[in-house]
């Protein structure tokens, strides 16, 4: 047991212990719908059976993996919503946690900005690997033109005009002091602790899905327009600075940082009160996603997701 220390660095938190084989896969190519039914039935009762044997037990917070996306982004989410999560990752990675962050489509025209931040130029080269793949799959189709889905029209309602403005304020969410320390393919399980990006999806579900097959077990979600997944597995906190989205969708919202662009609070006090929800998600208390029965998920396709 380590010492409690003041503050929410020290803290202990409850939560269960990784054990087992997290994912299964089934395929009904050569077996058939009913034999996979029959399959995947027999490996989720043994999976519900180990789970019901399961104790909360105490660990320190280094052990808590956090994830992050963002979705309906507008111009808050850039200016505030997306710059509080980097405020919490900063913390977090100097804390010694793991975290991961992704949304390859939504970092184009910022891709650099990421490299950048790459700790070493194998992690680099990874990082420019992961990018360029997608970038191959675009121009594949004869097009360098993502205006069909990037930015989206709940974007461009909220005053992002290009995929560029959208990349700057999405890589909001990694922070001023954090070094990206690592590159996971889709679903894949962290080796260590840090920064690490995830070759993965702009779209909601299929994003938190991917977090959630790759371990991680709690999932900060900045939002400007107002958007309402959550996972079967993985909580999701919502936050918002959006005036209109907080007053007219608050149910939906676990971290109010509207008083950001109201200078009523700063960005540590923002940083500071998602740490908080982070925390007390993290010991059992249900977000607002898991109160309202938000359970959507999204397994990825056979084609990248743009």
């Amino acid at each position: 047991m380590i010492g409690i220390e003041p503050g929410w660095t020290g803290r202990i938190v409850e939560g269960i212990a990784k054990t087992g084989k997290p994912v299964e896969g089934f395929a009904i190519e050569q077996n058939g719908d009913i034999n996979t039914i029959a399959n995947a039935s027999r490996a989720a009762y043994k999976m519900v059976k180990h789970a019901s044997k399961l104790k909360k037990t105490k660990a320190p917070l280094t052990e808590l993996w956090v994830s992050t996306k963002c979705g309906e982004s507008d111009t808050t989410s850039g200016l505030a919503s997306c710059p509080t999560v980097g405020n919490s990752f900063d913390k977090l990675w100097a804390n010694g946690n793991t975290l991961v962050f992704g949304e390859t489509t939504e970092l184009t025209g910022g891709e650099h900005l990421v490299a950048e931040r790459c700790k070493t130029p194998e992690i680099r080269a990874q990082f420019q690997a992961m990018f360029d793949r997608y970038q191959g799959v675009i121009e594949a189709h004869k097009t360098s033109d993502l205006s069909d889905s990037q930015p989206t029209k709940g974007n461009i309602e909220g005053g992002l005009t290009t995929i560029e403005e959208k990349a700057l304020g999405n890589i909001q969410k990694i922070g001023k002091k954090c070094t990206v320390d690592g590159v996971l393919d889709k679903a894949e399980e962290p080796t260590h602790p840090g920064l690490w990006f995830m070759d993965s999806s702009s779209a909601a579900a299929e994003m938190v899905t991917l977090c959630a097959a790759s371990g991680f077990a709690v999932h900060t979600f900045p939002t400007g327009q107002g958007n309402v997944i959550g996972n079967p597995i993985l909580p999701v906190i919502k936050l918002t600075a959006n005036p209109r989205t907080q007053r007219t969708m608050s149910e939906h919202i676990d971290v109010d940082v509207t008083g950001l662009l109201q200078k009523r609070m700063n960005m540590d006090d923002a940083g500071e009160a998602l740490l908080d929800c982070i925390l007390r998600t993290a010991d059992g208390e249900l977000t607002a996603a898991e109160l309202l029965g938000h359970r959507e998920f999204s397994l990825t396709r056979l084609y990248e997701s743009a």
